[in-house]
């Protein structure tokens, strides 16, 4: 069903988009075909794309989608600076329904619908929106806030006015005055900053859990990190295991959600007016990768997800790495980013591999973790051998940090056989972790002027520039 989606949509993408700009650049009236698009249409990362997109963003029309667009997302990339992501009529109306589909697979699984009765909080950016030549523009989430459906309108928090707070903590002190005795019931947004949400109010609520002051709380709603490196220290504010819905939306479209409770894996929305490409991560920086639409794709193996879309984005590398775990129905994991990884000796570590390492071994110490990242080390003190550099904020710090660190190294190697052979051969030393201080990240992206919002911080790099950066929060 939803391959045959998939191709269904293919075909009106060409269709819709073959008098535009790109669509005669690219000769889509010859495309008749997956092959021929391959052949025609290029993998490109938002630089790649970014002649065609300025002309967008400069007001010209049917540039790469028929038209102007709705809005333009303004998101922060990590090479390009402030990037502007096209939205359409057509695309618009599709975060929408996924976000509306989400909840109702909750119900319909569940049987539980009492969460639409009482308050419902979203954490989200700023509606106000700017203009760039004709253009509405803004961040997703205060672009979305604007198509709310009015059935959700009535308990919706916070206010407009608190909503439109630029400055993220003195939102989210706002958010708390607001909130403390509503009949809040189902929370939306990232983990993190959910997360200081819930500190805010524990602290003016005199310690108490999430439970004791929202006892009807039921449901949270997150995307756009992976949930695991939070979920012990936001079920211990909260006090008890709390349901949760994962979402994976992007400016670039919404991609996929959870529908069952019992299953993590996230269905791919097929007919979402997105049709998707996937390359084998291992072969992403060759010349000519493999190219695979959803019928050639296989269980457990991580691609580069690329996206053509019904806001006028071809060929896209949207930097995400997912792994499929069903296909019948397709549903994925997002295991990680392109771009954040660390192959500085060749050992090709990814997000997923660091998470489940670090993860695995605390949970079976009973070690609560806040935050992380790592980075490498490929110029140590003389006489030693270089290193992975691991920072991370510890809720409950290891009794013994050296056999804690070493567990860690040990469980990194058994997902790794790169660094595995690396470290057996001597060429990498085993990782040395270094604590920070509480609220570490929180204060580092305070002095960064990304607090809040959609702001991340990345789990890896391949330099050292945000690894010098948190030597000054090393307890």
């Amino acid at each position: 069903m939803q391959w045959r989606c998939s191709k269904k949509t293919f075909t009106a993408l060409i269709n819709q988009a073959k008098n535009t700009a790109f669509g005669r650049d690219h000769h889509f009236e010859n495309i008749r075909s997956y092959d021929d698009f391959k052949k025609l249409v290029p993998i490109r990362d938002y630089e790649d794309l970014r002649p065609y997109i300025d002309r967008v963003t400069h007001g010209e029309a049917d540039v790469m989608w028929p038209g102007k667009p709705m809005y333009l997302s303004k998101t922060s990339g990590t090479t390009s600076g402030v990037k502007y992501i096209p939205i359409s009529k057509e695309s618009m109306p599709e975060h929408i329904k996924a976000a509306r589909n989400a909840l109702l697979s909750y119900i319909h699984e569940t049987g539980k619908a009492d969460f639409v009765d009482g308050s419902m909080i979203f954490l989200q950016g700023s509606p106000i929106l700017a203009e760039k030549h004709g253009i509405a523009t803004g961040r997703l989430s205060g672009i979305v806030a604007h198509h709310v459906p009015q059935y959700l309108q009535k308990n919706r928090k916070p206010s407009y006015e608190v909503n439109c707070i630029e400055d993220w903590e003195t939102k989210v002190d706002a958010i708390v005055d607001e909130t403390m005795q509503e009949d809040m019931r189902l929370i939306s947004g990232i983990p993190p900053w959910c997360q200081m949400y819930f500190d805010r109010l524990s602290e003016k609520a005199g310690g108490k859990k999430i439970k004791d002051i929202f006892p009807n709380f039921k449901l949270f709603v997150y995307g756009g990190v992976n949930y695991e490196p939070y979920r012990a220290r936001i079920e211990e504010s909260i006090g008890f295991a709390i349901d949760t819905i994962e979402t994976y939306p992007a400016s670039e479209g919404f991609i996929a959600f959870q529908d069952l409770q019992t299953d993590k894996g996230l269905l791919l929305l097929a007919d979402s007016g997105i049709f998707y490409e996937f390359i084998p991560v291992d072969e992403y920086f060759n010349a000519n990768p493999t190219r695979l639409s959803l019928a050639d794709v296989e269980l457990d193996k991580n691609y580069a997800l690329i996206l053509n879309t019904n806001a006028g984005l071809w060929g896209y590398s949207i930097g995400d790495t997912v792994k499929f775990v069903s296909k019948n129905p397709y549903k994925i994991i997002v295991s990680g980013r392109i771009k954040h990884y660390i192959s500085a000796f060749g050992e090709h570590v990814i997000g997923e591999e660091v998470e489940h390492a670090l993860l695995s071994v605390a949970k079976a110490e009973g070690i609560d973790i806040t935050e992380f990242t790592v980075a490498p080390q490929v110029n140590p003190p003389q006489g030693e051998l270089p290193y992975h550099e691991w920072f991370v904020e510890f809720g409950r710090e290891p009794k013994d940090m050296a056999a804690f660190s070493l567990k860690v190294d040990e469980a990194l190697q058994k997902k790794n056989i790169y660094y595995f052979d690396l470290i057996q051969g001597s060429i990498l030393q085993p990782l040395k972790l270094r604590s920070l201080n509480k609220n570490a990240f929180i204060d580092y992206m305070r002095s960064k002027g990304k607090l809040g919002g959609q702001n991340k911080v990345p789990r890896l790099a391949n330099d050292r520039k945000i690894a010098d950066e948190l030597a000054a929060y090393i307890i």
